[in-house]
């Protein structure tokens, strides 16, 4: 069959092994040189290649053998020379520092006496010795060693000892790599200190060449060592506004956000916390759902789950029903429990609002802004379905979700309705208020600008300016007034107000609360919750309550969950401060905001236009006055 090819083995150029092996060219020498010297003879060179007989003759100056031109006067350098060692201290050949190979120290001397390089038959000479491979020099050291061992074993340990030289030459090579590369990086430390750009340099980077991000990054890290201490690392003749507004321009590209947002974030985070915030929001958060302890207990629903697939994990001390959901080989918002009601998809930061509102069984109970249907759900589960639960949202498409999740849950004691949140205590007329009475407890969730939830929606990042902010700001004040007006102080139970948004704006959380505390009689009370940051009780040049402190903020880079801010209020009296009655009647009018931050609202003008009309325009014939009445009587009479 003969032996199989193995393409992975190279064979070795040059003489085979057996030919090396032959010992037979020292007897041979002996013939060539002078009665009475005798000793230690080295051995023949090896049988050298074409190749480097002809190196060895263009170095020599002569002409190759065998070609015109050769003549006798040549016939010196053909001839043998006499070896000659100068000290022999063994025949043990070692390998030198500098890796040639050291045989005692052989000389060379012809019959005139002058020592000269030992050449063989070919003409080589010994200095060839010189372009031997490290491998081969290698090789020559245990060729002593070998002399006693069969073909086969011979051959085995050579193999292994070229591939041990290899091994050494990478290890080597690596070892000074690493060597090097502590010094460089210490040089790169020192020489290298971070110097603000010119704006030619910025201009040329953002016209000429695509933004580098790597670059933008790097000239990120050496502005925040700058800023942490500026007084030592300062640029001579360079203020901090310059480092601050090139650190915002550099963080707007590179992490997408708009001048004006980051701006805002800035003055409310530290810059270290800063940079947290913002790598935060590039991860999503973790998948939450809530058990209906309605239907079933967490145990039973988690090893439901795991057996389907599902890796999770309680959510946490402080909370009783929530799981996080690390991965699923199964679509959790598919599974039959998921179907049958056993638990809802939610968020870890929508279960807190709920939990500092604490409703009681049998209470009358609010949702101002109810839709999708997870906090109403979970006020359903902690009242077990008793009391009332009042769900109300003012866009009558998403009160779809609504009771869909309320159905599939299984609450019973909800009622839902599609009202504006602003004008609900007005409709003290309508039957439901009669039969209520007024609420023992009121959530109100109210609509942001969403700077807590960047993660599920990039798109606040550059579609959010300062109208929008003011605009849900002035939303706010009016909703959590009307929110206020909607409970009972009375309550025996209740009287409690939880005010909450998944924005970190201070425009929309802390000047929010402290302006219900001016124009109502509510104070801030505890929240119960053991964790999150408290609220800011000053910010730049403005100065709020004290009792902002019992607020509470939670950021995603922190507690891992979306940005969210909640204040939980306690009235004390029914009554409306007398003083604040009419500026709190402006605020809430268009006159009191720019136009440019109100959002239409066609009944008030209408409203405002027909008194206008009586009050300033001349009069008009009678059907058109009457007109105008009935315009007026048809909102008091739906």
């Amino acid at each position: 069959m003969g032996r199989k090819l193995d393409p992975g083995r190279k064979e070795k150029r040059g003489p085979g092994r057996k030919a090396r092996k032959q010992r037979g060219a020292e007897v041979e020498l002996a013939r060539f040189l002078p009665p009475g010297k005798s000793g230690p003879v080295r051995p023949v060179k090896e049988q050298v290649s074409p190749q480097k007989e002809k190196r060895a003759v263009k170095a020599a100056g002569q002409t190759p053998r065998g070609r015109s031109g050769f003549s006798d006067g040549n016939s010196k350098w053909l001839a043998p020379a006499k070896a000659k060692k100068v000290s022999s201290k063994g025949n043990n050949v070692e390998l030198s520092s500098d890796g040639e190979v050291e045989e005692g120290s052989w000389e060379m001397e012809d019959e005139d006496g002058s020592s000269e390089e030992m050449v063989d038959d070919y003409g080589a000479s010994s200095s060839e010795e010189e372009e031997l491979l490290p491998i081969e020099k290698a090789a020559l050291k245990q060729k002593s060693d070998r002399a006693g061992l069969s073909e086969d074993d011979s051959e085995e340990e050579e193999e292994e000892e070229a591939e041990e030289a290899v091994e050494e030459a990478s290890r080597q090579k690596t070892g000074q790599k690493e060597e090097e590369s502590p010094d460089l990086q210490l040089n790169l430390d020192i020489d290298e200190q971070f110097k603000l750009p010119t704006n030619e340099q910025i201009e040329r980077e953002n016209i000429l060449f695509p933004p580098d991000l790597h670059i933008i990054h790097q000239r990120i890290k050496g502005n925040m060592e700058v800023l942490q201490d500026f007084v030592v690392k300062r640029e001579e003749g360079r203020t901090r506004q310059e480092y601050l507004a090139l650190l915002r321009r550099d963080m707007a590209a590179y992490y997408s956000y708009s001048d004006f947002l980051l701006t805002k974030l800035m003055d409310i985070f530290p810059l270290p916390e800063l940079i947290n915030f913002l790598e935060a929001n590039e991860v999503p958060r973790p998948v939450t759902i809530r058990t209906n302890t309605l239907k079933t207990r967490r145990r039973d629903l988690a090893q439901a789950l795991i057996n389907r697939g599902v890796n999770l994990d309680p959510l946490g001390k402080w909370s009783k029903t929530g799981l996080v959901i690390y991965d699923s080989t199964v679509p959790i918002g598919a599974t039959p429990e998921y179907l049958a009601g056993h638990y809802m998809l939610q968020g870890a930061s929508s279960l807190l609002p709920v939990m500092a509102l604490a409703p009681q069984e049998n209470e009358r109970i609010l949702d101002m802004c109810c839709a999708p249907g997870g906090k109403t759900s979970y006020i359903a589960q902690l009242m077990k379905n008793t009391g009332v639960i009042l769900a109300n949202d003012s866009n009558a498409e998403r009160l779809r979700s609504v009771v869909g999740n309320l159905h599939r849950l299984g609450v019973t004691n909800a009622v839902v309705s599609n009202c504006d949140g602003r004008q609900f205590p007005k409709v003290r007329s309508c039957r439901l208020w009669g039969v209520l009475g007024g609420f023992d407890r009121v959530l109100l969730d109210a609509p942001c600008s969403g700077t807590g939830v960047i993660s599920k929606d990039p798109a606040v990042k550059t579609n959010k300016d300062e109208k929008d902010v003011l605009r849900c700001a002035h939303l706010q004040k009016e909703l959590i007034l009307s929110a206020i007006d909607s409970v009972n102080a009375a309550s025996e139970t209740g009287g409690y107000i939880v005010y909450c948004t998944c924005s970190i704006m201070v425009e929309e959380n802390e000047w929010v609360v402290d302006y219900a505390l001016k124009k109502r009689n509510v104070r801030l009370v505890a929240t119960g919750l053991d964790f999150g940051k408290e609220g800011f009780t000053r910010f730049k040049d403005r100065r709020f309550h004290p009792s902002l402190k019992s607020t509470r903020r939670f950021y995603p880079h922190t507690h891992n969950m979306d940005g969210f801010f909640i204040a939980k209020f306690k009235k004390f009296s029914n009554a409306i401060p007398q003083a604040q009655k009419e500026s709190a009647v402006e605020a809430a009018t268009p006159s009191a905001v720019p136009d440019t931050i109100m959002e239409p609202q066609p009944k008030k003008k209408k409203l405002e236009g027909s008194k206008i009309d009586k009050e300033q325009k001349p009069p008009q014939p009678a059907l058109k006055k009457k007109h105008s009445l009935q315009a007026q009587r048809r909102p008091l009479k739906a």
